[in-house]
C-alpha cells in the first residue's frame, strides 16, 4: 500500500462503552407501556467527555435522559442537551427485538453500514460542519428480557475506512509542540472553550495560532479564514482516550471529513485531554497524519467501507454480545423495597448508627381500628421499614371517609362499601407490594354492651381470636373511636406483657401514650432481666421501686360503660379538626421506634426533656415519654407521666390476676354486668366512701376585706 511506504500505520484506541441501570429502566417501562412489539429504531443519545485522568479512558455513557422525551416521538434526531462540559453529546439509534432469536439474527454489518452511511451523507451534505458531534454516530442493539430482568445487548461505533490507511508522521504530547507562550496561550483557550455554554459541548474543532503566538479554538466552518490569515491551524477534537501513544477513536471519522471536504494530505491533529476539568497539554496529542485516497472520496455515491463493533475483553478478540442481569434492582417490588430503604439506610450513615432496620422490618404490628388513625399509623409504619401489619376493624368505607382516612377511595365507598381493614390492606400493597399486611374483620367486645345469650359463643371467639392475634404480634396500637373498645385489647396486652401504644382524638387536642409493663411481668422469664435493669436505674426518690407506667385507664374513676347509644350525631362521628390525626399518628409511630431501640423497652422509665435522671446514656432517638397530649386551638404539646392505678380496671393486678386465672368467663361477666369492674377493683367502695363525706356550707356573707389563711 502506498501509505505503508510513508511510515507506521496511525492506530485508534477503539471506544468503549457504559450503560447505567437508569438507562434499562426507561427501556424496560418505554417496552411495556408504549413500544409493545414495535421494533422500530428509536434515537438515543450518548454522552462522553474528554479524558480526564492519565490511567483511565473516557467511556461513551448512556443514560436515562438518553431516550426522547417523547417516548412514541421516533423521529431521526435525537434531542441533545447542550452546554453540558461533562456531557458531550453525540447522536445514536437503539435497535431492540421482541425475541433473544431475532436478537442473534440481526444482520450487523448491513445495520453498520446504514449508520456509516449516514456519517458519510452528513460529510458530503455539509451537516458536520454545522453540527461535527454527528462524525461520531452510533448504534447499540438490544434484547430486553423483561421476564428475567435480563438486558443482552451490543454497541458499534461506526469508523469510515481509509483506503490506503493513514500513516502516522510524528505523535508526541502537546506540551513539546508548542513554544512557552503558544502553550500557555493555547491552554486559556481551550479552558475557555470548556467553560462556555454554546461550545462546551462541541467535541470538534480548529485550533489557530497566530504570529504572535496567540491561540484561539474556532468552528470547522472557519477553516477557509485561518487558512488564508496564514495561521497555523490544527485539527482538534475531544480525546476519551488515555494512552500516550494512540489517539482516541472520533478521530477516524474526523480525518474521513477533513479528507474528504478539504482534500490534504497532511493533517496535524490536536487530542485534547484533561487532568481534573482543566486543560492539560502534557496529557494531550499533537500528532500529524499522512493521507493518500483516491479520487473517488470526492463523490457522495461512493461509500467507504466500515467497521466499529466493540470487541469486548475477556472474550479473547471474539465480537460477542453482553448481557446484564438487573433483576435485584428492577424487579418493581425489589425496586420499591430498595427505594424506601433508601432514606432509613442512609440515617444510619450519620444521624443514626445505630438504628435497627433488620428489627424494623421484623416487627409485628397489630392495628386496632382502620380508621382516621390506623390509616395513618399504617403509612408511617411503613415509612419507618415496618413491613409486617395486621389491621383489624368491623367497619365499612362510607362517603364521608376517604377525605380523612388516606387508604380509602371513591371506589372503596361503592356498593355499600368494602369492609375497612381489606380495603386498608389492598391499599397498602398497591403503594408498597412488598408490605406484609392482612386485614381482620371483627368487631371488638366492649364492656357494658350486653350480650345475648345466643350470640356468646360468638362473642367469645371474638374474645379468643383478639388474644391469639395480640399474642402473635410484637406491638399493638389502640385506635379505635370509644373508650370501651380499647379495654379488652388493655388487658389482654397487660397480661400477655406487650408493647401497646393509643391514641385518641378530640375536636382539637390528642392523646398519645405508651402503657406500661403488665403487673405480671417480673414473672415472666422473658423479662425478668429487662425489669430487674430497669429497677436498678430507678431515681432514689421512688418510693415504690416497683412502679409501673400506668394505661390508658388508670387515671379512672369509673368502669368503661356504652358510650354510642342515646348519642347526637356530632357525638357518634369523631368529630375532630383535620390535622389532628396525621399529628398523633406520626407520635404513636415515633413512639413505638422510640421503646423498640431502648435497651429496656416496655420497661423504660418515662423520660423529659432536660430531665437529669432520663438514665446514664442518651438515647440516640431522644428521649422516651409515657404520655405526649396536645392542643391545636393553642398549638402546644405536654409530656406527661402516670403510674398505673391498683385500682385501675383494665391493668392492675387484681384484674389481670381474675383474667388469668378465669380466663373468657371473667371477660364475659365484665362484658355483661356494668358494674362488675367497679366491684371487683374497689372503686365502687371508693365513690361511696367519697359520696360518705358532709360538707358544711357557710352561706353567710363574709366581709370582702376579711382574708383566711388556709
Amino acid at each position: 500500500m502506498a501509505g505503508q511506504d510513508n511510515g507506521p500505520l496511525l492506530q485508534f484506541s477503539p471506544f468503549q462503552s457504559a450503560v447505567d441501570e437508569g438507562f434499562w429502566h426507561r427501556l424496560s417501562d418505554m417496552k411495556l407501556n408504549h413500544l409493545g412489539l414495535d421494533e422500530s429504531p428509536i434515537p438515543i443519545t450518548g454522552f462522553y467527555a474528554p479524558c480526564s485522568h492519565s490511567q483511565v479512558s473516557n467511556r461513551l455513557t448512556l443514560l436515562r435522559e438518553s431516550f426522547p422525551s417523547e417516548p412514541s416521538a421516533h423521529s431521526s434526531n435525537s434531542p441533545f442537551s447542550s452546554g453540558n462540559r461533562n456531557k458531550c453529546s453525540i447522536p445514536g439509534v437503539l435497535y431492540n427485538t421482541n425475541t433473544l432469536e431475532s436478537f442473534k439474527a440481526l444482520h450487523k454489518q448491513s445495520l453498520l453500514e446504514a449508520e456509516a452511511k449516514k456519517i458519510w451523507e452528513d460529510i458530503h451534505s455539509g451537516r458536520v460542519v454545522q453540527e461535527s458531534s454527528l462524525l461520531s454516530r452510533f448504534l447499540i442493539i438490544s434484547f430486553a428480557d423483561l421476564k428475567q430482568w435480563k438486558f443482552y445487548y451490543r454497541f458499534a461505533f461506526p469508523a469510515l475506512k481509509l483506503d490506503p490507511p493513514a500513516t502516522i508522521a510524528s505523535l508526541e504530547p502537546a506540551s513539546q509542540c508548542f513554544s512557552l507562550q503558544e502553550a500557555e496561550s493555547l491552554t486559556v483557550a481551550c479552558n475557555e472553550w470548556r467553560n462556555s455554554s454554546t461550545t462546551a459541548d462541541v467535541p470538534f474543532f480548529l485550533v489557530s495560532i497566530d504570529s504572535n503566538s496567540h491561540a484561539s479554538l474556532r468552528h470547522l466552518k472557519d477553516w477557509e479564514v485561518c487558512r488564508s490569515d496564514g495561521h497555523k491551524c490544527l485539527f482538534g477534537f475531544y480525546d476519551p482516550c488515555h494512552l500516550p501513544n494512540n489517539p482516541g477513536w472520533p478521530l477516524r471519522n474526523f480525518i474521513a471529513f477533513i479528507c474528504s471536504r478539504w482534500n490534504l494530505q497532511k493533517i496535524r491533529f490536536f487530542c485534547y485531554r484533561e487532568h481534573r476539568g482543566f486543560a492539560d497539554l502534557g496529557l494531550s496529542l499533537v500528532g500529524e497524519a499522512l493521507i493518500s485516497v483516491s479520487q473517488e472520496w470526492k463523490h457522495c455515491k461512493h461509500i467507504p467501507k466500515a467497521v466499529g463493533w466493540e470487541v469486548y475483553e475477556g472474550n479473547k478478540g471474539k465480537k460477542v454480545f453482553r448481557c446484564i442481569t438487573l433483576a435485584n434492582s428492577m424487579d418493581p417490588t425489589k425496586l420499591a423495597v430498595t427505594a424506601a430503604e433508601l432514606n432509613l439506610k442512609l440515617m444510619r450513615w450519620r444521624a443514626l448508627p445505630s438504628l435497627d432496620l433488620n428489627m424494623l422490618s421484623a416487627t409485628k404490628c397489630l392495628l386496632l381500628g382502620a380508621g382516621t388513625l390506623g390509616c395513618q399509623v399504617a403509612r408511617m409504619l411503613m415509612a419507618w421499614g415496618v413491613r409486617k401489619i395486621t389491621l383489624l376493624d368491623s367497619g365499612k368505607v362510607s362517603m364521608s371517609n376517604p377525605l380523612r382516612q388516606s387508604l380509602y377511595t371513591l371506589e372503596d365507598c361503592l356498593n355499600g362499601g368494602e369492609y375497612k381493614a381489606l380495603a386498608a390492606v389492598k391499599s397498602l400493597k398497591q403503594i408498597f407490594p412488598a408490605v406484609e399486611a392482612d386485614g381482620i374483620v371483627m368487631a371488638i367486645p366492649m364492656p357494658g354492651h350486653p350480650v345475648p345469650s345466643q350470640d356468646e359463643h360468638n362473642v367469645l371467639e371474638d374474645c379468643r381470636r383478639l388474644q391469639d392475634l395480640i399474642d402473635s404480634h410484637d406491638a399493638v396500637f389502640l385506635l379505635t373511636d370509644t373508650r370501651e373498645s380499647r379495654w379488652l385489647p388493655t388487658l389482654l396486652c397487660s397480661n400477655a406483657n406487650k408493647i401497646t401504644i393509643t391514641a385518641a382524638l378530640g375536636f382539637d387536642s390528642f392523646l398519645v401514650m405508651r402503657h406500661g409493663a403488665g403487673p405480671l411481668g417480673d414473672y415472666r422469664g422473658e423479662s425478668e432481666s429487662a425489669l430487674s435493669a430497669e429497677r436498678e436505674i430507678s431515681s432514689p426518690a421512688d418510693t415504690d421501686k416497683r412502679l409501673r407506667l400506668g394505661c390508658y385507664f388508670c387515671s379512672d374513676v369509673v368502669a368503661p360503660i356504652d358510650s354510642t347509644s342515646n348519642r347526637t350525631l356530632d357525638q357518634q362521628c369523631t368529630v375532630t379538626r383535620p390535622g389532628l390525626a396525621p399529628i398523633a399518628s406520626a407520635l404513636a409511630v415515633e413512639l413505638l421506634v422510640g421503646i423498640l431501640h431502648h435497651p429496656h423497652r416496655i420497661f423504660a422509665k418515662a423520660e423529659f426533656a432536660n430531665n437529669m435522671d432520663s438514665g446514664p446514656i442518651e438515647q440516640p432517638l431522644g428521649i422516651l415519654p409515657h404520655q405526649i397530649r396536645g392542643s391545636l386551638s393553642q398549638f402546644s404539646q405536654m409530656i406527661l407521666v402516670g403510674h398505673s392505678s391498683s385500682s385501675c380496671t383494665a391493668c392492675c393486678s387484681t384484674v389481670v390476676t381474675e383474667f388469668y386465672n378465669r380466663k373468657m368467663d371473667f371477660v364475659l361477666q365484665a362484658i355483661n354486668h356494668p358494674t362488675y369492674l367497679e366491684d371487683l377493683t374497689g372503686l365502687t367502695e371508693l365513690k361511696n366512701a367519697a359520696n360518705s363525706f358532709d360538707l358544711d356550707w357557710d352561706y353567710d356573707t363574709d366581709d370582702d376585706n376579711e382574708c383566711v389563711e388556709i
